[in-house]
């Protein structure tokens, strides 16, 4: 492998703009030498601001996978398109980062973990709030012991009215559903993560279009167009996993609620808890016949980052490891078999909602 890391940007709108690309322009193994969108301008413009003098640009993917020069794709498209350009991306001999959900359906995110496997690439999918110093805490609490076996948690992405009202979020052909499938799939990730539980046994879960015709509706980002609303505005499940653990999975992007909480969690266990919704990290047990809850200082010490990184942000931190696993220096963080599971729960709970019927996995 060549001494920088050469990688091509498929899809050049917000996610790429808002995480990927500043994250990797900012690590000195790489170079973004290759960029693709179907608007033109957009790969122009990104290729200006983040690629090499000689940054190639593309309106077909399959031109930029084709290049063997390129070692490293990261694929930042509406869902609908995640599965197949990562499939073709590791045929092709690429190292793939994609962003968040894995993909609409569960087959389609098996074709990508398959395809992994049988091109011996690395496939890792962008659940950047691991790397959040609070969940970086939360994980090593879980793995000492310190909550015993973690036997009922709550998954938490709930937004009171924070509708997304550009791209295509609102368009369920394109995304495969609303906020479960968008902000719901890293409050699970995390949840299971943390728990370090893989195994689902059975779901049951419900959508609800409760307020997406409304207007005037104090939106963050302006009304949206009801007409293309075509996903749910909120919705729920219930998760049981073979070892018996609970999990509850609260999702919306529009439901009265006094207040907002994301990628947050309630995890439970014999000996104590963890605590992360609303007002910061809390750990509780009971210690000398007291209730005892602690509030670690997430501003002082933390894990050691990277030389020169000064205060990474999840996103830096996410990227950084991705790349540090691609050139063999630390394992990846995120793998396609928990992001698998991730999207056969999402699946399953919408699947609940339309049939009305719990949904069971062999």
């Amino acid at each position: 492998m060549a001494e920088k890391l050469k990688v091509g940007i498929i899809g050049c709108g917000g996610i790429a703009n808002g995480k990927h690309m500043p994250a990797l322009k900012k690590i000195k193994e790489v170079e973004m030498v290759a960029f693709c969108d179907i608007v033109r301008e957009r790969a122009e413009k990104a290729a200006k601001d983040y690629g090499t003098e000689d940054a190639k640009v593309y309106e077909d993917y399959k031109e930029l996978i084709a290049d063997p020069a390129i070692d490293v794709v990261h694929v930042c498209t509406p869902n609908r398109s995640h599965s197949f350009i990562t499939v073709d991306a590791l045929d092709a001999g690429k190292h793939v980062m994609c962003e968040k959900p894995m993909a609409k359906t569960s087959e389609e995110a098996k074709a990508m973990v398959d395809a992994a496997k049988r091109n011996g690439k690395l496939l890792s999918i962008g659940y950047q709030n691991r790397q959040n110093p609070e969940n970086i805490y939360a994980k090593q609490v879980c793995e000492s012991g310190e909550l015993g076996e973690i036997y009922y948690a709550k998954a938490v992405a709930i937004r009171r009215r924070a509708v997304p009202t550009w791209g295509v979020f609102l368009n369920e052909y394109e995304q495969g559903g609303g906020p479960l499938i968008d902000i719901g799939t890293h409050a699970l990730d995390l949840t299971l993560y943390l728990m370090n539980n893989y195994e689902p046994k059975m779901v049951v879960g419900n959508t609800f279009r409760k307020l997406a015709d409304q207007t005037q509706a104090a939106n963050a980002w302006g009304d949206w167009d009801p007409a293309k609303f075509t996903v749910e505005d909120s919705a729920f499940g219930y998760i049981v996993m073979k070892n018996g653990a609970v999990i509850t999975l609260e999702s919306s992007w529009a439901l009265n609620v006094a207040k907002a909480c994301e990628a947050s969690y309630i995890l439970c266990g014999e000996k104590g808890g963890i605590d992360n919704v609303l007002d910061g990290l809390k750990i509780n047990y009971v210690k000398n016949n007291r209730q005892v809850i602690e509030r670690p200082d997430m501003n002082s010490g933390g894990v050691a980052f990277y030389e020169g990184s000064g205060n990474p942000s999840a996103s830096d931190l996410d990227a950084r490891i991705w790349i540090d696993a691609v050139l063999g220096k630390r394992p990846q963080c995120v793998y396609p078999e928990q992001a698998y599971v991730v999207t056969q729960i999402l699946e399953a709970i919408y699947t609940s909602a339309k049939t009305g019927k719990p949904v069971y996995f062999d």
